[in-house]
């Protein structure tokens, strides 16, 4: 049980330092963050489309987000870097903020998830899925999902390499939920299954004598 805990703590701990650095970093156009716990301190890598604002002048801002680190989430002897976002429309995590945004602005759901998907497929991308959620029409609450190209759904493939961003924002009808997935380009192609036919098949199969008249024999 302790080590199940571990588990789901950690799990907390990665989703509660994203959700302070979306907020604090939004306007550096904070693209998501890998955290990697080890025996010497913890790595934090901070990816932005802005990197000078996370560091801030004479490294103000990143010095407030290794002490917060440190004092509100308990991480031990953390050591943070920046990155920069080279092609933006290959972060999930940005366009999920994207589309919040335009949601935010009042732009059609469907409208700004067909921007996306041509966007990041035009950027190189293998596939694309993205799913909003919310009273998108009505007062019902429902999800909607829109897809480009491959995506795989299990297996290595989809643990490995398929990076996931999310995004909420309220809106006056509720708040909605936008997740986008994204299959880079740089991830290997998922293998096709053929299936071979017996060479002896015959091109045309013909119809079993008697199997339309329900098997009954003329005549008593």
């Amino acid at each position: 049980m302790s080590s199940i805990k571990n588990i789901l703590g950690t799990k907390l701990k990665r989703a509660e330092i994203y959700e302070y650095l979306t907020e604090k970093l939004k306007d550096a156009g904070f693209g998501g963050v890998d955290i990697f716990f080890t025996p010497m301190g913890t790595r934090v890598t901070i990816y932005a489309m802005r990197p000078g604002r996370v560091i801030g002048p004479r490294g103000k801002t990143i010095k407030e987000i290794t002490e917060e680190l440190e004092k509100r989430f308990g991480v031990e002897n953390p050591n943070v870097t920046v990155a920069e976002i080279e092609i933006p429309e290959l972060n999930p995590h940005v366009m999920a903020q994207r589309i919040a945004q335009a949601l935010q602005r009042g732009v059609r759901h469907r409208r700004v998830a067909f921007w996306a998907l041509k966007r990041i497929m035009d950027a190189g991308a293998r596939g694309v899925e993205i799913e909003i959620s919310g009273k998108l029409t009505s007062a019902r609450h429902r999800t909607e999902k829109f897809s480009a190209g491959i995506m795989p759904k299990s297996g290595d493939y989809a643990m490995k390499y398929v990076k996931v961003g999310r995004a909420t924002v309220l809106l006056k009808s509720g708040i909605f939920g936008v997740k986008v997935k994204i299959y880079p380009r740089d991830a290997p192609t998922p293998e096709e299954v053929k299936i071979k036919l017996p060479e002896n098949l015959p091109e045309k199969l013909e119809a079993v004598e008697g199997s339309e008249s329900g098997g009954g024999s003329e005549g008593s």
